[in-house]
């Protein structure tokens, strides 16, 4: 009885109504009118009007060509195919990740970029005594990872200098680059190589090695990465390594339609 009070309690009847309105168009009934709308919601015209007005303000409705029916906006078709593009990348990604930490008996992970952070969307960990402090979810900064530089490393100077407008970059240890422009010097590098391999870079006693995953318009869409719990790798484990994420991130590459060939190359 307490839940349901406290449902009712911290409910916004504004927030609810918008949702229903967007609720109400289907495949059945692509356009309403606003007294349509009021009808089936069974509340007044001026309140759906006025919460129509703001949907449309957002892109979530749009007025259909004869200026006054509505139909859904291109916000919610966004909206839509974000979470679509999610769901596919975080179900295609695992068996490949499954598979790398299994070949090799490191931990494997996927993240992408949200502005100026990297996030982790899936993470198998292997069996070893190493427990990593990221899980699904976390945010590191993107200009001072392994992984940001994955995902930033087809911006253009231009580009990261709106994303990065200040003078000095944060710092994160010895290793951040200070500047945009040391950032682009190791982007540079990074995209001629077609991965990243660093040691001891934001953690020092971890090393990394990441490498794109493409989308079908050919832009980066994740970064594959396998953590390593040691300061320095092998050197005769590292061409090994690199091979085996790169071949990942192709895999799930191809399965986002890119052309591996373009990747490859």
């Amino acid at each position: 009885m307490s839940s349901t009070r406290d449902t009712e309690k911290y409910s916004v009847p504004g927030l609810e109504r918008g949702l229903r309105i967007l609720s109400e168009f289907s495949r059945h009934t692509p356009t309403l009118t606003a007294p349509e709308l009021a009808k089936r919601l069974d509340v007044p015209r001026t309140t759906v009007f006025r919460l129509l007005i703001t949907l449309e303000n957002l892109g979530f409705v749009e007025r259909a060509k004869n200026g006054r029916d509505f139909q859904l906006g291109t916000a919610v078709l966004k909206l839509g195919f974000e979470y679509l593009a999610s769901l596919s990348l975080t179900e295609l990604s695992r068996p490949i990740l499954e598979r790398l930490r299994d070949e090799l008996g490191f931990s494997a992970n996927l993240v992408i970029r949200d502005g100026r952070d990297i996030v982790y969307i899936q993470k198998v960990a292997s069996s070893s005594l190493f427990t990593s402090s990221v899980h699904i979810g976390t945010r590191l900064p993107a200009h001072a990872t392994v992984l940001g530089r994955v995902l930033l490393c087809n911006h253009s100077f231009h580009e990261l200098q709106d994303l990065y407008p200040e003078e000095r970059l944060q710092p994160y240890g010895p290793h951040t680059p200070p500047t945009v422009k040391d950032l682009y010097q190791l982007l540079l590098t990074d995209k001629a190589h077609g991965y990243v391999l660093e040691e001891g870079f934001f953690e020092s006693n971890i090393s990394t090695i990441a490498a794109p995953v493409f989308n079908e318009e050919g832009n980066v869409a994740a970064a594959l990465g396998l953590t390593i719990p040691q300061m320095h790798i092998p050197p005769a484990d590292k061409d090994h390594l690199i091979n085996k994420v790169r071949f990942a991130a192709r895999e799930l590459s191809s399965c986002l339609n890119h052309n591996i060939e373009a990747v490859a190359t």
